[in-house]
């Protein structure tokens, strides 16, 4: 399924990864300092300023998925993870402009 080259796994892939770094940030910066995920969760509605910041960090892994899919050709697919990344671009302008 991952060696198709479509728009619609694209989209898949650009929401799904930065979910997965979203959880990977946890297991590595917040779980170590012994905080439970909904204590971090808590944590991100009280620092608005944070999650910005956090949605930043997560898609750094889109931009490495997205260098892996033109790296092997698949255009289309890497044009869908670009089109997800561009749109938590977009939401991260919103959140930033809305919380200063």
């Amino acid at each position: 399924m991952l060696k198709k080259d479509n728009l619609p796994l694209g989209i898949v892939l650009g929401l799904f990864t930065p979910v997965v770094a979203f959880f990977l940030y946890y297991l590595l910066v917040f779980m170590p300092k012994h905080v439970e995920l909904t204590e971090f969760i808590n944590i991100l509605k009280g620092n608005r300023q944070m999650l910005p910041k956090l949605i930043s960090i997560c898609l750094l892994l889109n931009g490495v998925v997205f260098y892996l899919y033109t790296r092997t050709r698949k255009d289309v697919t890497a044009k869908g993870i670009f089109l997800v990344t561009m749109l938590y671009a977009i939401t991260i302008l919103f959140l930033k402009l809305l919380h200063g």
